[in-house]
């Protein structure tokens, strides 16, 4: 791994979107032995943010990690979302509140979250870069940074209005590569030009790179290598990438992934050609890119689990075999896609800038 930053052990860190559930709640005890293996293993970057897991991804990595390890033996990322402030005068209080949540004295990287074309202007009238600039200052902060979903030209604006910023964290991934609505090589290239590192969010895109269609996981297959493999080794390939994030969501997943990371190796010639490929393949397919974040199904005012009932959609779309009871299953604990009063709020929160009110349409089509 090229040095960016001291205290950075590894390229590949643990993204704490997706932690492991039990009843619809957080497993904790999972949780405190995914982090026990990550840290055995010598990997000690752990990524958060105040809204994940309706507010709860802050506190379980108090009680399962900070609690449990001295300061100095891990790299802690938070960020600032736009939907916690109004005013300059609410960022200090939150961030207070953040480092509280997480049980820390300072944060290693802070950054301004999902940066876009929607949201900047906010940032810009309440001063939230210079805020954050000034507690690193303080030395609350080690690193400013921003995690962005938007075009080029607009993270060419971002860092040209600050310069200063340490990092960028972008999605970027073998299946968004090429893409035009995401950009990630145009994104990644403009960090270059920069000089900005980059961590990686997204690089299994959600779980679409590891449940790929059959005649993709053939070609995968052929390379005896995993899916999951392939994806994480895509990203950290890149050159001005220092980190690569993932969502595991149980230990199995952590063990897989720490096996193809632990002595990572670019990919080969042979393995580049084949993850475009399979880009090509998933591209073909019509499958919706949602990554449930569920960013959407926190604003929406009808309850709506979208992320779930894309699932849905993209299985009968896809298999023959598709079990369309599976609806039935999501709507014991969401309301139905038909229930959508169209108000965009679901639009304006989504990374991958999806249609999701025409899209429900078509899965109430096809359900109900």
């Amino acid at each position: 791994m090229k040095k960016f930053f001291d205290g950075v052990n590894k390229n590949f860190g643990f993204g704490c979107m997706r932690l492991p559930m039990r009843d619809n709640e957080i497993d904790i005890e999972q949780v405190k032995n995914m982090v026990d293996e990550f840290i055995a293993h010598g990997f000690n970057y752990f990524d958060t943010a105040h809204g994940y897991l309706n507010e709860r991804s802050e506190p379980t990595l108090k009680q399962c990690l900070t609690s449990r390890y001295p300061r100095e033996s891990y790299i802690l990322t938070d960020k600032l979302s736009d939907f916690y402030f109004h005013s300059q005068e609410e960022i200090r209080p939150l961030f207070e509140k953040q480092l509280n949540c997480c049980g820390v004295e300072y944060f290693d990287f802070y950054l301004m979250h999902a940066q876009s074309r929607r949201n900047y202007e906010q940032y810009l009238n309440c001063h939230a870069y210079e805020t954050a600039f000034a507690l690193k200052a303080e030395g609350k902060v080690k690193h400013v940074g921003i995690s962005f979903h938007d075009t080029a030209d607009v993270l060419e604006r971002i860092l040209t209005d600050y310069p200063e910023l340490d990092v960028v964290q972008l999605q970027l991934n073998y299946l968004d590569w090429e893409d035009s609505s995401v950009q990630s090589r145009a994104n990644y290239e403009v960090c270059v030009k920069h000089g900005k590192p980059v961590i990686v969010m997204e690089p299994i895109k959600g779980g679409h790179l590891i449940n790929l269609p059959d005649n993709a996981r053939k070609l995968v297959d052929a390379l005896d290598c995993s899916p999951a493999n392939l994806a994480l080794r895509f990203a950290a390939s890149q050159t001005n990438v220092f980190m690569v994030l993932s969502g595991m969501s149980n230990l199995e997943q952590m063990q897989q992934n720490i096996s193809c990371m632990e002595h990572f190796e670019p990919l080969s010639e042979r393995e580049l050609s084949v993850a475009h490929s399979i880009a090509g393949i998933i591209h073909g397919e019509n499958i919706i890119p949602c990554t449930a974040c569920r960013y959407c199904v926190a604003g929406c005012p009808k309850h709506i689990s979208i992320p779930d009932l894309f699932a849905c959609l993209n299985g009968k779309r896809h298999s023959e075999n598709f079990d369309v009871s599976s609806y039935g299953k999501v709507l014991t604990q969401s309301g139905r896609a038909g229930d959508c009063i169209k108000c965009g709020k679901c639009e304006r929160s989504c990374p991958q800038g999806l249609e999701i009110r025409k899209l429900l349409q078509e899965v109430a089509a096809q359900f109900e």
